[in-house]
């Protein structure tokens, strides 16, 4: 008796056409083709043959548009080095870091393999290995970076799609509790920074550092704004100074001007008759006064206040006081008219909250709901609108 052959594991195709192959046991179409002395190869998924047709012409399209000569030996760690060097330029030092750091976790995926046969299978080996592991800020970098260095080589002819294009983000939310000195912290704060250790060679070197962090609170800038302005940047006769950001510009690039406060024009001068600097000279004698804070926030039992905090005190309470949001986001240098501000500095301490509520009252007069206990009934409220009538009445006459 013969023994019936094995079911064979491999999957059978049937020719359909110039450069189309349809999966037996599913009825469904694959592009097949060379181009360049290379084949590709790609599940078109459908199982109609006029548009799997349709869909072959589209992808030879595709594969046509690759010129490169380096396209089928490439790999992933050299188009990101050269990507890189060409967006070296555009972006500022802490962004270039940021950027090489992600390509150096991205590599030990696509080691292995030249960029033209990194498939979307791997970028999502990528995502559940390594992506669930790291925060979803970071997650959102490398994926970024990843993207990035795709459409770079489908711009120099090396790549024809993008295999991480379909790929999404994580939801970023944001728990952290962020701390922000009270107005009454604050000068404690500055008072301990300035009396240091207590010996007058620590004084003297904790005077910069209460200093700059002063600047900051003052004005809003951000830390590397503050460290890089210059005496030639403050203009006292018209009343506020110009933050450049110096040689790296600032965040977006443009200058703006922020008006002096009195504290910030007082702090001003004093550091001038101190100094009688030139013109070119930085007005911040350090450029990061991170040290001196976590001495003084650890002295005084206090969270520890990083140098930005004191850019969110300088929001905060310029919203407290009664600025428009639109203005005091113009101070900060946001572009946005203050949609960024209501997002990220609308968590005004809880001590102002409950001064703001107490302005606030619903049609009926405080004296009225203590005298006459709770409303109960509509007739109650007649009476009690009545009565408020009667008194606005009186006093008009």
């Amino acid at each position: 008796m013969t023994k019936p052959h094995p079911k064979s594991s491999q999957s059978v195709f049937a020719y359909a056409g110039d450069g189309l192959m349809r999966l037996v046991s599913s009825g469904v179409y694959y592009a097949r083709f060379k181009h360049s002395g290379k084949q590709y190869k790609k599940c078109l998924g459908t199982s109609d043959k006029a548009h799997a047709r349709r869909l072959l012409h589209d992808y030879r399209i595709e594969v046509q548009s690759i010129t490169s000569k380096e396209a089928a030996s490439i790999t992933f760690d050299t188009i990101a080095a050269r990507w890189i060097a060409s967006v070296r330029h555009t972006i500022k030092p802490s962004t270039l870091k940021r950027r090489e750091t992600c390509v150096a976790n991205l590599v030990p995926y696509f080691r292995r393999e030249t960029l033209s046969g990194v498939t979307t299978a791997q970028c999502e080996a990528w995502k559940n290995g390594r992506g669930n592991k790291i925060a979803p800020q970071t997650f959102a970098h490398e994926l970024g970076t990843m993207k990035a260095v795709f459409e770079y080589a489908i711009t120099q002819g090396i790549l024809y799609r993008n295999p991480a294009k379909g790929m999404k983000r994580k939801r970023i939310i944001s728990i952290r509790e962020k701390h922000i000195p009270t107005r009454e912290q604050f000068p404690e704060l500055i008072a301990a920074i300035r009396e240091s250790d207590g010996r007058p060679e620590s004084q003297a070197a904790a005077k910069n550092g209460a200093d700059f962090v002063e600047l900051i609170a003052y004005s809003g800038m951000r830390k590397a704004e503050a460290a890089t302005l210059t005496w030639r940047d403050v203009d006292f006769d018209k009343n506020f100074l110009n933050v450049t950001g110096g040689a790296n510009r600032t965040k977006n690039y443009e200058t703006r001007q922020v008006p002096l406060s009195g504290e910030l024009r007082q702090l001003l001068l004093r550091l001038k008759d101190d100094d009688k600097p030139a013109q070119s000279d930085n007005v911040a004698r350090i450029a990061d006064p991170k040290k001196c804070l976590h001495t003084a926030c650890r002295k005084l039992g206090l969270p520890y206040f990083s140098p930005h905090r004191f850019r969110d005190f300088f929001a905060t309470t310029c919203i407290e006081h009664g600025t428009d949001i639109p203005t005091v986001a113009r101070w900060l240098g946001h572009k946005d008219g203050g949609a960024l501000l209501m997002k990220t500095y609308a968590h005004l301490r809880q001590e102002h909250s409950q001064e703001q509520m107490k302005k606030i009252h619903f049609g009926i007069h405080p004296s009225d709901s203590h005298t006459s206990g709770k409303i109960h009934s509509l007739a109650t409220l007649k009476k009690v609108r009545d009565a408020s009538t009667a008194r606005s009445t009186a006093r008009r006459g």
